[in-house]
């Protein structure tokens, strides 16, 4: 069987949810970044989702969709309290455009619940 038509293969940008036309894209991004670190640090303990619901304040439906990757209406911020919660440390570093030169990172706590 043979098919006439031409398939196009183009290839994507670095940020998949740019491509796919999501409105901001790169806090998206990083979103995605940060409940991919939850998923591992989830893996890695052996967590179920009641287990992590406990531990970091939210319900065990949240915990179920931020895994499932419907993280839209959580905030940076309140994805980085849930990895706080989890026993991790994050660290900001900002520094200009192009500079390579080691920054001093802004270590992010936030206060205990």
């Amino acid at each position: 069987m043979s098919d006439d038509s031409e398939t196009t293969i183009r290839r994507g940008s670095p940020n998949l949810f740019s491509d796919l036309g999501y409105s901001d894209p790169d806090t998206h991004l990083l979103k995605a970044q940060l409940v991919n670190r939850m998923v591992g640090i989830i893996r890695d303990r052996k967590l179920t989702q009641a287990g992590v619901a406990q531990l970091t304040g939210l319900s065990q439906p949240d915990v179920s969709r931020l895994l499932k990757g419907q993280f839209r209406e959580m905030s940076v911020e309140r994805i980085m309290k849930v990895l706080t919660r989890l026993g991790c440390e994050i660290d900001i570093v900002v520094r200009s455009k192009g500079d390579a030169s080691p920054a001093p990172a802004i270590h992010y706590h936030p206060a205990p619940v």
